[in-house]
């Protein structure tokens, strides 16, 4: 079960994170894994160097022409796992420009144009899994989120609109969404006793979770188990969003 061996993967934002573990995790499974970054190679390296049968690619997913360096340096895959996200905190009126641009091109736009470039090799092949990183604040009210939100809605919907059209051709389309999770991005919050107690108090099974609690979810939906799951979402949260 959950055998892997044979296919390719892309995973954005694998460098550290829930990234790095669902990388992690569909390499073990016999996967070969591109891992990505934007910071720095060195950074996709350190991160490659820690998983068997993986390749560093540094791409910003800002900017479409890295996208196609991207389908480049990988060419077609199996597996599309869209990870990678911007997260800026404010009050709704208070966005810049640049911040409201930042966010809808990463976690909207990139999952559009990464879906656009690598469906063609999977509707070839009668075989594709792609999955994409949603959050709990597509459904929870945060003061300070309301685009990170919004943009994560809007991917869960691309989601729902491209499962029934890529189905006949054997490809599924999921999106799985996590809620508190322990990584780098949240350790500022999580750092602070009073606000991880407030925290916790919102999440009916009691604890924050970690990177390791994302990724089997995400494996069942690559390999064949998930065969007949499309066009939903996983609510990876705790309870939270309830």
């Amino acid at each position: 079960m959950f055998d892997l061996s044979g296919k390719t993967a892309v995973v954005t934002g694998s460098t550290r994170g829930i990234g790095f573990d669902i990388a992690k995790t569909l390499a073990k499974c016999g996967a070969k894994v591109y891992i990505t970054g934007v910071k720095s190679v060195d950074e996709c390296k350190r991160a490659s160097e820690q998983i068997e049968n993986s390749v560093p690619v540094m791409v910003n997913l800002l900017e479409k022409d890295e996208i196609d360096k991207l389908y480049q340096t990988t060419g077609d895959v199996d597996i599309l796992v869209h990870n990678a996200s911007i997260q800026y905190k404010n009050k709704w009126n208070e966005f810049s420009e640049d911040e409201y641009d930042i966010q809808f091109n990463c976690n909207l736009k990139a999952t559009y144009y990464l879906i656009k470039k690598y469906h063609p090799g999977m509707q070839k092949k009668k075989f594709g899994r792609i999955v994409t990183l949603g959050s709990v604040n597509q459904y929870n009210q945060h003061p300070e989120l309301s685009l990170y939100g919004v943009t994560k809605a809007a991917q869960a919907k691309l989601v729902k609109n491209l499962a029934p059209i890529f189905a006949p051709d054997g490809i599924t389309i999921n999106n799985v969404a996590p809620g508190v999770i322990s990584t780098l991005r949240n350790k500022e919050v999580l750092d602070n006793p009073e606000t991880r107690k407030k925290i916790i108090d919102a999440i009916p099974c009691g604890f924050i979770g970690e990177p390791k609690d994302i990724s089997p979810a995400v494996l069942l939906l690559c390999c064949e188990e998930g065969r007949y799951i499309t066009g939903t979402e996983i609510l990876i949260d705790g309870g939270m969003s309830l």
